[in-house]
């Protein structure tokens, strides 16, 4: 467990400690998608939905499941966030709504756990909103996209997730 910088020797989770790190600064992306028939669809695109503004909703879940991620995962670090971009996309050929969250900040670790809860906690919204329509939604293709900044410098996923 070495190369699992949450285990110690032991194998006992633990908090890294980051405080000899760097401050440098950090963004990543992170994608989702939530599947739906286009019946379901058509409320977000004609904006007939009862709950009022789905996309506009989410989006906003989505910056505050990117502010809370230290409350939810255990061993993340509360970081000063810097910017918190969300885009939803209605797609008629998923059918659904395709979403893209971009993190940001200047610390001494990095953003990818912000930005992977940023694009779930926003594909969970637009779940609740519709959940009246449509209860078989399937929310998918949650993966990080891009990272850069720290130690080990740029990713970028090389393969189109499957939708």
């Amino acid at each position: 467990m070495a190369d699992l910088t949450h285990f110690d020797a032991g194998g006992h989770a633990h908090m890294v400690d980051v405080s000899d790190k760097p401050v440098t600064d950090r963004s990543a992306t992170a994608e989702a998608a939530i599947k739906m028939t286009s019946e379901t669809l058509e409320h977000i695109t004609k904006g007939t939905a009862k709950k009022g503004d789905v996309l506009g909703v989410a989006r906003l879940a989505g910056i505050m499941g990117a502010k809370k991620t230290s409350d939810l995962i255990p061993l993340c670090h509360p970081l000063p966030i810097t910017k918190v971009a969300l885009d939803l996309v209605a797609d008629e050929a998923l059918p659904g709504v395709r979403i893209q969250a971009t993190v940001k900040t200047s610390g001494q670790t990095g953003v990818e756990m912000e930005a992977l809860t940023a694009a779930t906690t926003a594909a969970l919204t637009v779940y609740d909103m519709l959940k009246a329509a449509e209860k078989g939604m399937e929310i998918t293709s949650v993966r990080l996209l891009r990272k850069e900044g720290g130690k080990s410098g740029l990713f970028e996923a090389t393969t189109e997730a499957n939708t």
